[in-house]
């Protein structure tokens, strides 16, 4: 036998006997981590479950969804920073902590009663106006890909809270806004950023007095539990924005980002129609807990309010951009 053809034979066996020589394995599946910072029962934890269950099964697998609520993985202080090296692919953050990265036109949403109902968010988050602000995202690293509720805020505090007087002296929980800033010293309140999971802790110390908030949040969070009095004010929506890391998202096979741009639709649409009843249900099971008068201010106490507040709007319009604000009013058909 030649030098050849015993080479040949012993290179047949070898490849006879690799494990590459049996059938292909399927390709792994594309891992993507889904952070936030809430319970998995808010609209945002459930949206995030939908994303999860839709993505998988139309993309037949291949992609994995990886859920981590509650701040399991990053906080609300480190989540963006993460996102922006790579470190998580998917977050739906409170829409004014965008402003955080220099996208302060995003801080709009934060404006007092600038939103009649969710028929007026959405005429702005579904429109052109909406786009355009999640098109600005990109020279971020980022991709805005929808936007959810999760509802409209109410006040808390450890005293009843019927008119403007009585935020004088508290000491208020606020996310990263300048424009909440604004709006709690209209009040004669103190505001303090605070990160999200470290709110209740505050709360219970006495660090913070109240805080404003969507209902679901304040029950998933126990924070009604150390907070005696809550004012359904109705004063501020609370909305996320879902976004991407740019360039993990253009390296997807186009077939695959078609798949998930459309679990996304339909897991956003899910969310927000629960949104609203989430956010009674929790009303209904504070009140229930016997821990926190819930007080519906008058109409009277409500314009009170309102004429305390919206100063804010001429007072931030140069850091939103005049604009910006002009647009969102159009689609509103706010009046100020």
């Amino acid at each position: 036998m030649t030098f050849a053809r015993l080479a040949a034979r012993l290179l047949a066996m070898l490849l006879l006997l690799s494990p590459v020589a049996g059938p292909a394995r399927a390709a792994d599946p594309i891992v993507i981590k889904f952070s936030h910072i809430v319970a998995p029962d808010t609209p945002k934890g459930m949206t995030a479950d939908k994303f999860k269950q839709l993505a998988e099964a139309m993309t037949g697998g291949r992609v994995k969804v990886e859920v981590y609520p509650n701040s399991t993985l990053y906080k609300d202080g480190e989540e963006l920073a993460a996102l922006q090296r790579g470190d998580v692919q998917i977050l739906a953050p409170s829409i004014s902590r965008l402003a955080l990265l220099g996208a302060h036109e995003f801080e709009v949403f934060d404006l007092p009663f600038l939103f009649k109902d969710y028929d007026a968010v959405h005429r702005v988050t579904g429109g052109d106006v909406g786009q355009k602000l999640l098109a600005g995202l990109a020279p971020y690293g980022l991709e805005g890909i929808a936007f959810l509720d999760n509802g409209f805020k109410d006040m808390s505090a450890n005293r009843p809270l019927h008119g403007p007087a009585d935020y004088r002296g508290l000491k208020m929980r606020i996310q990263p806004s300048a424009v909440l800033e604004a709006e709690m010293k209209a009040l004669g309140a103190t505001p303090v950023t605070l990160s999200f999971s470290e709110t209740y802790k505050a709360l219970k110390a006495g660090t913070v007095d109240g805080t404003e908030n969507a209902p679901s949040n304040l029950f998933t969070q126990r924070m009604h539990e150390v907070q005696t009095n809550l004012s359904v004010t109705n004063h501020g929506y609370l909305g996320y924005a879902v976004i991407v890391n740019k360039a993990f998202w253009d390296k997807l096979p186009p077939d695959i980002r078609a798949a998930l741009e459309a679990a996304m639709q339909q897991a956003t649409a899910y969310g927000n129609e629960i949104a609203a009843k989430q956010n009674l249900d929790a009303l209904e099971k504070i009140r229930a807990a016997g821990t926190t008068v819930i007080y519906q201010p008058t109409p009277a106490e409500l314009e009170a309010l309102k004429t305390a507040l919206l100063p804010v709007h001429k007072e931030t319009a140069g850091r939103i951009g005049q604009a910006t604000i002009e647009a969102v009013y159009g689609a509103v058909g706010f009046q100020p």
